[in-house]
């Protein structure tokens, strides 16, 4: 199966104006590593980059999609609570009710553009499970996955360390299709208007999973530290929203 360009969807006038906009900042993103992504579905996995991951995704990623979001952020009313949580935690706390505020007045923009946008609603209660069967439906479909698993515990400069359970999409997949399939790491460096996509590591059915988790994401991480160190010297973007001096440098 060839990689396919993404179609041109039936979408609300609303959405496709708000993209047009949105995308007056990312066209001019650099995609390095192309050669990389499967012609068959892949999973692709990336750093989060505050807002900026997603949304680069949805507009730079130059194959059938879905991308995974967080079901709180589809939902008007766990919105404003997930988006402070998420976006303005780590901002000085004397001003928590302005970020407050903010994330209150944004939310309504976030949920109509996630719900839009080719995404898949993630879930960690029980609709856990929807989740997983949706996201292999998708790969089934030939779309590629794209997700962003990081967590708020630091693995280094570069990336955050990662929830691992998105690894199971594989192990369902396999059951379904019988195809192991590649993960391949995704950096975005927004400062320099560029997105990488590195060498990809296969699902093993042969290994239990929680060995395989560890594998997989040992070297997601690996390898999306490695091409943020081979860019030009550059800032990297944190996945928590903290003060921009606390940005660290990739070298």
């Amino acid at each position: 199966m060839k990689n396919r360009k993404n179609k041109t969807k039936r979408k609300p006038l609303l959405f496709k104006f708000v993209k047009s906009i949105l995308s007056l900042s990312y066209k001019k993103y650099k995609l390095l590593g192309l050669e990389n992504i499967p012609a068959e579905p892949s999973i692709i996995v990336g750093n989060h980059v505050q807002a900026t991951g997603p949304i680069s995704a949805e507009i730079c990623f130059p194959y059938n999609k879905k991308i995974w979001c967080i079901g709180q952020m589809m939902n008007y009313k766990t919105a404003p609570p997930y988006a402070f949580d998420d976006f303005y935690k780590y901002k000085p706390k004397c001003l928590h009710w302005f970020y407050k505020i903010i994330a209150f007045l944004i939310s309504p923009i976030l949920v109509y553009v996630n719900k839009h946008a080719d995404t898949i609603a993630v879930y960690k209660d029980g609709r856990g499970l929807s989740t997983f069967k949706n996201s292999a439906q998708s790969l089934k479909d030939g779309n590629h996955l794209i997700i962003f698993p990081e967590c708020h515990t630091p693995f280094n400069e570069i990336v955050n360390d990662f929830q691992t359970n998105f690894v199971n999409v594989a192990k369902l997949h396999y059951k379904t299709t019988n195809v192991q399939i590649s993960f391949v790491p995704m950096y975005i460096a927004p400062k320099i208007k560029t997105i990488v996509y590195g060498k990809p590591i296969k699902f093993d059915a042969n290994i239990n999973m929680e060995e395989q988790q560890q594998i997989i994401c040992t070297h997601l991480k690996t390898e999306i530290t490695k091409m943020a160190k081979e860019l030009p010297i550059h800032t990297v973007v944190p996945y928590a929203n903290v003060p921009k001096k606390q940005y660290p440098k990739s070298k």
